[in-house]
């Protein structure tokens, strides 16, 4: 039986470290931060706790007779992972989202460098944790947790990937101009946007269209709101949600066709109708993007694959992985065959 080839720690730079990048030398950053009223201490205390986390996640993968490379997260979108390799992200949930897109089934151990600042509802491990999550990863008795993840076509062939969800519409604050097909039905539509969801992503930006909704509905019926289901889907549904932004409603606008799930191979079919700039973000990230302007046609959908996270003790509040699903499901990681696929406009 072949082994997994080598141990991928993905790291992100930490403010201090992009300050230097800025300023040259950590003097002349120290005075720019007291400049503007902030306590240069914070960062330096913020850069040491991820130092020292990196330092032992680094040292635990070492005594595994694998190979190790460190791979700092700007790299990613252009790094060729190989089907055999175990992937560990050091860093906040954002690490997590945006190594899984480039993933192929590989396994992701996330660890929390720093509990006490980052929420962690994706980061399993603490660094003491990776020892033991590598041995079962290797062992091939690794608990997975499946995330589905969703997936955009434009007509052109290229492609995106999403963790959290998709925002289809304009680069700017002026309304976007589309064409929607969904479920057998077709509406030109003008509007802030079409924020397409996964499970994952359902209760972050997701949430906020409920919360806009029942802000509105407190405010015409003065305080007298029926309650309004919070929007939480689990991680593994293999359902996507889909809400239309501020719609608007004109001679050559409708508003029908404003909120849906898109049900395992269906898919929401959008047609730019915007001169310029039009665009996918995948996950909030501008940089993580396809263009979109007229004439481009995008088919979005379930993604093909779903994100592997190995299963450990997932922290944080109400978002905890194990308050989506108790019917948690366990599977061996074994490896994946060919290589992996880049998608879309590399972060």
């Amino acid at each position: 039986m072949k082994t997994l080839d080598k141990i991928v720690i993905v790291t992100r730079k930490t403010r201090l470290t992009q300050l230097l990048e800025r300023f040259n030398s950590w003097a002349q950053a120290r005075f720019y931060l007291s400049h503007m009223k902030l306590d240069p201490a914070v960062y330096e205390e913020e850069h040491e706790v991820y130092s020292r986390s990196l330092m032992r996640v680094r040292s635990l993968a070492g005594t595994f007779d694998r190979p190790v490379q460190l791979l700092e997260r700007s790299v990613v979108p252009s790094f060729l992972f190989s089907p055999a390799d175990t992937v560990v992200t050091v860093g906040p949930d954002g690490l997590v989202v945006n190594t899984a897109k480039y993933l192929n089934g590989q396994p992701l151990i996330a660890v929390n460098p720093d509990p006490d600042r980052n929420d962690g509802i994706l980061l399993g491990f603490k660094p003491d944790g990776v020892a033991l999550a590598l041995a079962t990863v290797f062992a091939g008795t690794a608990a997975t947790r499946m995330v589905t993840m969703a997936e955009a076509k434009l007509n052109d062939g290229q492609s995106l990937l999403a963790f959290n969800d998709f925002l289809v519409g304009s680069r700017t604050h002026v309304s976007a101009r589309y064409r929607l097909d969904w479920a057998g039905r077709t509406e030109v539509q003008s509007s802030s946007g079409i924020l397409i969801s996964t499970g994952a992503g359902s209760t972050g930006w997701l949430s906020s269209t409920r919360n806009m909704a029942e802000a509105v509905v407190s405010l015409f019926l003065e305080g007298n709101v029926p309650q309004i289901p919070q929007c939480r889907m689990n991680w593994d549904d293999p359902r996507l949600a889909f809400v239309v932004r501020e719609p608007f409603a004109s001679r050559s606008s409708g508003t029908d066709l404003s909120a849906g799930f898109l049900l395992p191979g269906q898919e929401l079919v959008v047609e730019s109708q915007m001169a310029e700039g039009g665009v996918i973000f995948s996950d909030g990230i501008e940089s993580d993007a396809l263009t979109f302007n007229a004439g481009a046609v995008a088919r979005i959908r379930t993604a093909g694959r779903p994100a592997r996270l190995v299963a450990g003790e997932y922290h944080g509040s109400h978002e905890r992985m194990d308050n989506h699903d108790d019917r948690r499901q366990t599977r061996r990681v074994t490896r994946t065959e060919g290589p992996t696929r880049r998608t879309g406009i590399p972060a």
